[in-house]
């Protein structure tokens, strides 16, 4: 392939990187909204973190789910917080990690970090101890 070739390969894929990249910090391209999953628990702020093998346990309540605002305030609403189910994840304290979701089957594993860390509760659960 000529210098000529490698270029123009070069500069379409860098293209293709920046134009995901802004599909990906604006939202996705079905229309859905692109806000972390963040929910308020007495008066903690529960974060989602992946890859977290965990047990459902009791359910505690609700938490809120503050609104999304992915597009900037445009549409000039204030939309509510949604409240959805809370439950306990067997092993770490509510104060740690909880489980948010409809339903148990339905719960994904959030956490209330401290700073930029999780609590060690939880590093814990994801290592494996």
């Amino acid at each position: 392939m000529s210098w000529g070739g490698r270029t123009s390969g070069v500069l379409l894929a860098a293209a293709i990187m920046v134009s995901t990249a802004a599909c990906s910090a604006t939202g996705s391209t079905d229309g859905e909204e692109s806000c972390a999953i963040r929910f308020t628990y007495q008066d903690r702020t529960y974060e989602d973190v992946a890859n977290v093998d965990f047990t459902v346990g009791q359910k505690l309540g609700t938490v809120n789910e503050p609104p999304c605002n992915d597009v900037g305030g445009q549409d000039g609403g204030e939309e509510s917080p949604e409240s959805v189910n809370a439950y306990r994840v067997e092993g770490v304290s509510p104060e740690a990690a909880i489980a948010v979701g409809a339903t148990p089957d339905e719960a994904v594993f959030v956490a209330s970090y401290v700073g930029d860390e999780l609590p060690p509760e939880v590093q814990k659960l994801i290592d494996g101890s």
